[in-house]
């Protein structure tokens, strides 16, 4: 877990570093009234989405809020966790699609929601669910959702700076050339800085299953419900998939991946009962994981860690 915080603390001085880099390179070429309209604009544009997202993923998902009385179980887990985690409980929601997955999102913690779809009620047992459910408190408790919504402002602003010098400056404007080069250099800068994105995303998710392990719950029920989900996934019409597709970093895991991911976990399901259990999550314990360059391809450019690895990593909780 110190490996992992570690990590994530000097992501967010690399990407504060570059954007700090560019703010001064942009001063020095073309003088800083342009570049405070693009930093006023960019914050401008993250506040609204701070405070409209929320409303955009109940509208995209079809989120309906439990009254009272109804789900029970469902409600007790989620106090439970809320009261372990040492959290105000959040709002719970379920969605009517058929996709079996939860996700968690809020502008603050006493703004939290926590929803589930009505796939992953009707796939998972009741500790699979609360291990779920756990992951999902520990994104609230973290607040990782704000901290991925403020590192993104960064790719923002440096596509902001690149377009507009590349495409609306003159080019007979003093000290061009110059001008030119920190427009191709904030270019760059926007793809590293979206990597490095996408790489603080997929350190959330393993903060997330640490925090569903320290409320408590199992790492191989947590395993087997991973298990489950890409399972589930990967058996959901494509016309589903796609109109989720933006909304998918909010997911305990990546559905666009599912079917190669399902191909893959498999294997570890020794006796094909279609969960993992103590032992199964124990043999990758003991096993090298040998991820060719595909892989590592398709996960640089995930908001979510390869599932083999993120299972590899809940093996060793268990070893703890």
């Amino acid at each position: 877990m110190f490996f992992l915080k570690l990590r994530m603390y000097l992501l967010l001085i690399v990407l504060f570093a570059i954007i700090y880099s560019v703010v001064s390179m942009v001063a020095y070429a073309m003088g800083i009234s342009n570049f405070y309209f693009y930093i006023i604009f960019s914050f401008l544009m993250l506040f609204i989405q701070y405070m409209i997202g929320p409303k955009i993923v109940e509208w995209s998902m079809g989120v309906r809020y439990i009254k009272e009385g109804e789900y029970s179980e469902l409600r007790t887990m989620v106090a439970n966790l809320a009261h372990a985690a040492e959290i105000p409980v959040p709002r719970i929601g379920v969605s009517e699609i058929s996709l079996p997955n939860a996700f968690a999102f809020g502008r603050w913690k006493k703004d939290g929601r926590i929803c589930v779809t009505r796939g992953i009620l009707n796939l998972v047992d009741r500790d699979e669910l609360r291990a779920v459910l756990g992951h999902e408190m520990s994104h609230l408790k973290n607040r990782d959702v704000l901290t991925i919504t403020l590192l993104s402002v960064i790719p923002f602003v440096l596509y902001r700076i690149a377009f507009s010098i590349l495409f609306y400056r003159r080019r007979d404007e003093r000290s061009g050339s110059a001008v030119m080069l920190v427009g191709v250099a904030a270019l760059i800068l926007y793809f590293v800085s979206n990597l490095l994105v996408l790489y603080a995303s997929r350190i959330r998710e393993y903060f997330a299953d640490r925090g569903s392990v320290k409320l408590g719950n199992p790492p191989h029920k947590l395993a087997s419900a991973l298990y489950k989900l890409v399972y589930g996934s990967a058996r959901t019409p494509k016309e589903e998939l796609r109109q989720v597709e933006g909304l998918k970093a909010f997911f305990v895991n990546d559905p666009s991946s599912a079917a190669k991911e399902f191909s893959e976990l498999k294997q570890l399901d020794l006796d094909k009962s279609g969960t993992l259990d103590r032992q199964e999550l124990n043999f990758l314990n003991n096993k090298k994981l040998n991820l060719n360059f595909g892989d590592k391809l398709m996960e640089l450019m995930s908001t979510h860690p390869n599932m083999l690895k993120r299972i590899k990593q809940l093996s060793s909780y268990a070893q703890a």
